[in-house]
């Protein structure tokens, strides 16, 4: 399936997500609300899945009334294949289709490596990499077998670049597993008109940093402090990531797969 030549398309055309579905995962706070928001504005109908269902319920309330497009929230759990299933099935029958994958959940647990059991590290994976792996398949799939194209966003994060700081082998694996993974869907699935591309934020100021920052010992706060400090001036705020992914659905990437897009104001310079 040939991408489209979209020369002849406004600007306006091309950002416009009108008449396409998405989902975004762990989209009830922080850069997931962030970027159903976006994709909301833009013109996409949403699906929002969280494990915090009542907080993805308001966010999905507030964005319906703001944009006049139809955004649903559910219970999603991105450990367990079924209930990804059931995610995209919601998708297809509320909302009429399929076109917009973006998965965003993840955790950021911070043990050092003497101190990590196998369990905390199987959670990080199955998280942070399977759960990107079993979603990506479920709504390519979905997307095949409609005979459509679409493009799947996976929110990697610039530790899929380089170290970070002590304490975060598991979630620096992986990312390094999400961008690896990335490159290799980009190719199996460009037959099918399906692009696959990566988001890298830096640290943004978020609910889940907030809360995850303040467990954590003071000389743990200073080290990331010191690695996530921006060239441009300020940390970075979910809207920054928003606008990337929006990007990245819409028709500006058009001619875009495999990529991973560094939104990290030079942190990896």
């Amino acid at each position: 399936m040939a991408i489209a030549d979209v020369t002849d398309k406004s600007i306006a055309e091309l950002v416009s997500l009108k008449g396409r579905v998405a989902v975004v995962t762990g989209g009830a706070q922080g850069l997931g609300k962030a970027m159903a928001r976006r994709l909301a504005e833009a013109g996409a109908c949403v699906l929002i899945g969280d494990l915090k269902v009542e907080l993805a319920n308001k966010a999905a309330e507030e964005f319906s009334g703001r944009y006049g497009v139809r955004v649903i929230a559910t219970d999603l759990d991105v450990t367990d294949t079924g209930s990804i299933k059931a995610a995209a099935d919601l998708a297809q029958r509320e909302l009429g289709g399929l076109d917009i994958w973006v998965n965003n959940a993840g955790i950021y647990p911070n043990i050092r490596l003497l101190e990590m059991t196998d369990d905390v590290w199987n959670n990080v994976m199955d998280v942070n990499l399977r759960g990107v792996f079993a979603s990506c398949r479920e709504a390519a799939s979905r997307m095949i077998d409609a005979g459509t194209s679409g493009v799947l966003i996976n929110v990697v994060s610039t530790a899929g670049f380089s170290g970070v700081a002590p304490g975060v082998s598991a979630y620096v694996a992986s990312k390094h597993g999400v961008r690896g993974l990335n490159k290799q869907l980009a190719i199996e699935l460009a037959p099918h008109g399906i692009r696959v591309l990566g988001v890298a934020p830096t640290f943004c100021d978020t609910e889940g940093n907030d809360e995850a920052l303040a467990k954590l010992p003071e000389r743990v706060r200073e080290e990331i402090s010191a690695t996530v400090s921006s060239r441009l001036g300020r940390v970075g705020v979910p809207d920054d990531i928003a606008r990337a992914v929006l990007f990245c659905a819409s028709d500006m990437s058009l001619f875009m797969t495999g990529s991973t897009l560094l939104v990290d104001a030079g942190e990896v310079c």
